[in-house]
């Protein structure tokens, strides 16, 4: 069984910055790439970034240019600096961690952006 932990979420102002952390344990072998998600009320669930095992990033077009996606293989843990943050970023933030077996996802974090 695999357990994700997020952290890192909040309220900030507009123009804030946020780090989110999520970290992986238990039987997790192999970890391919890894992301972080969000959704909004009454909207789908959308990619913000996602990191492959060699280091390549892949970004909404959204967030580009104000987000960085990073990951400490060591601890098998991804992060994701947020900077300039807008309203419309307003969201529960969820990491996800794809490994040999399959998808794994963190219980999801409040990202709150007052204007």
């Amino acid at each position: 069984q695999v357990q994700l932990v997020e952290s890192g979420g909040g309220l900030v102002q507009t123009g804030g910055s946020l780090r989110l952390s999520c970290a992986a344990s238990g039987s997790i072998f192999r970890i391919n790439a890894m992301g972080w998600y969000r959704q909004a009320p009454g909207r789908q669930r959308e990619l913000v970034a996602a990191i492959t095992s060699g280091g390549s990033t892949n970004y909404a077009d959204s967030v580009k240019g104000r987000f960085t996606i990073s990951r400490d293989n060591a601890k098998n843990t991804v992060y994701l600096q947020m900077n300039s943050l807008k309203p419309e970023d307003t969201a529960v933030y969820y990491c996800n961690i794809q490994d040999i077996r399959g998808s794994n996802w963190g219980q999801g974090t409040q990202v709150t952006v007052s204007s």
